[in-house]
């Protein structure tokens, strides 16, 4: 197990680039892009349907997306750990703009789900290449200072994409939903092929197919039976009995494969060599659920029972988002500041289990004003929360493992927020008809209902986000237990060139592109 000192040691051997806020700006970018496109294809998708037919298919267009992200993620972090980074991020970069061009030039819905195939291999690069290079470029004691970079991107990611998606779809053709990707997406392209300067390295190691093959077999498993567990088929249905049975027999072989190749996949190492990397892990698939959960249930409790309008849909996050935005970049500038950081998830998840237990008290009479209060709790718990989880994560391993390390962080958020989905989705469904047996859930039917009904409707509706909220901060509390059990490994300031080969034969470095 690696020691405070060593930990410590390996940190304060890396240095921060002259420019390396120009190159985070690329990053960044490339990262915006990818988290919009999934909310901005959402909100057109009654537009494309319209247009294309398939409606019975309509679910593969996001579901395709986000498991070939999950699947793809592993193996994008492992192949920049062997062959050097920025190539691996570059080319992800131009495999999504390629998928963004063929969705957007997709004739059929069958075209649209598997050219949705290509932008989520795409994807899956972008969220691991992003967090393993700023793991890369900036030491954890300087990572702080660019902390408020990434929660803003998320929080234009959660309020932008649905604007964005209802704009395009209301002035332009639906086309353009994908196409706007192209513009963006090549001048990040650009962008780092110009300013990020990394050595080039290529390591000899043969390439971990029964790895890359199980993991495969195991995510999918798991994000299939999360999406259609409660919906498609019924939880205890054979169809996702099987599912869980194998993701569980494709990750046991999965972990007997990694202890005996001699390049893993994913190292059992990063979760086994400082216990900080596994809590981190807990912590970042609760603040997954947390956000994915709250961002799909709390839009429907406003819209339905406090009449709020759907149509500026992002503009209803505000009170969350914001405060992720304000919290992370000034608990980063004390991390940055002092070395310390404990405090910060312990709070955060203090936070998360607060703010989710008093929504899970809102009843049909609560005001927008106090829903928007308990609201910014949680966003406060995330601002603590999400990017710290990272940075203890990146604090736990070695340089030579940052990409397949941070890859799991990626991992671990988007499987935290596919499972968060799923299970409230079958709990909200329960709960409402269990308050009114044969009904639906769709709100737009709300104003057709006689008065009684409707009320009935309503105390079905917050009933159902009740549970699912005091489900949350359940979870949340589970994760501040996590957060108590961390261990402060003190932050050292930037040093000289990182040095991440461990012993591992490479070519010499050569300049970057």
């Amino acid at each position: 197990m690696p020691t405070t000192e060593s930990l410590a040691s390996a940190d304060a051997e890396q240095a921060v680039p002259k420019n390396v806020r120009w190159v985070l700006l690329g990053v960044m970018l490339a990262m915006l892009l990818s988290m919009l496109d999934n909310m901005v294809v959402s909100t057109a998708m009654p537009t494309i349907v319209s247009d294309l037919g398939g409606l019975e298919h309509i679910s593969w267009v996001v579901t395709a997306y986000t498991l070939v992200t999950a699947v793809t993620t592993p193996v994008w972090g492992k192949f920049g750990d062997l062959y050097g980074r920025k190539p691996m991020y570059l080319a992800s970069i131009a495999v999504f703009i390629a998928g963004s061009a063929l969705c957007g030039a997709a004739q059929s819905m069958g075209e649209l789900i598997a050219f949705r195939v290509v932008q989520g291999v795409g994807a899956g690069g972008i969220g691991a290449g992003a967090f393993a290079l700023i793991g890369a470029l900036v030491p954890p004691r300087e990572r702080g200072r660019y902390q408020g970079m990434t929660a803003s991107v998320m929080a234009i990611g959660t309020i932008g994409g649905p604007l964005l998606g209802g704009f395009i779809t209301g002035h332009f053709d639906w086309r353009w939903a994908f196409y706007i990707n192209l513009p963006l997406g090549v001048v990040a392209l650009v962008w780092l092929w110009l300013k990020l300067h990394t050595p080039a390295q290529r390591i000899e190691a043969r390439i971990d197919w029964a790895g890359i093959a199980l993991l495969t077999l195991a995510i999918s498993a798991i994000v299939l039976a999360a999406t259609w567990a409660g919906s498609t088929y019924a939880w205890g249905s054979w169809q996702i009995l099987c599912l869980g049975a194998a993701a569980v027999v494709g990750l046991t072989v999965f972990v007997l494969v990694e202890k005996r190749v001699s390049e893993p996949l994913l190292p059992l190492s990063v979760f086994t060599g400082h216990r900080n990397y596994p809590l981190a892990m807990v912590m970042l698939l609760v603040a997954g659920v947390v956000m994915f959960g709250a961002g799909l249930y709390l839009p429907l409790f406003q819209q339905t029972v406090q009449g709020a309008s759907a149509t500026n849909s992002g503009l209803l996050m505000l009170p969350m988002m914001i405060p992720v935005v304000i919290v992370s970049t000034l608990a980063g500038k004390i991390m940055s500041a002092t070395g310390r950081y404990k405090v910060f998830p312990v709070l955060g998840a203090a936070f998360l289990t607060g703010g989710l237990a008093l929504l899970a008290t809102m009843d049909t009479g609560t005001s927008r004003l106090l829903t928007g209060f308990y609201m910014a709790l949680i966003g406060i718990g995330l601002g603590f929360t999400l990017q710290m989880a990272g940075t203890i994560a990146q604090n736990s391993v070695s340089m030579r493992d940052m990409g397949a390390a941070m890859s799991s962080v990626n991992l671990f958020r988007t499987l935290g927020g596919s499972l968060g989905v799923a299970v409230f989705g079958s709990m909200f469904t329960r709960a409402v008809q269990s308050h009114l047996p044969g009904s639906g859930t769709d709100a737009d039917a709300l104003r057709k209902l006689p008065a009684s009904a409707r009320d009935a409707y309503l105390h079905a509706v917050t009933d159902g986000t009740g549970h699912i909220f005091l489900t949350g901060a359940i979870l949340s509390a589970l994760a501040l237990l996590a957060a108590l059990l961390v261990i402060e490994v003190p932050l050292k300031k930037a040093g000289g060139p990182a040095k991440d080969t461990d012993g591992i034969k490479t070519a010499p470095a050569a300049a970057a592109g």
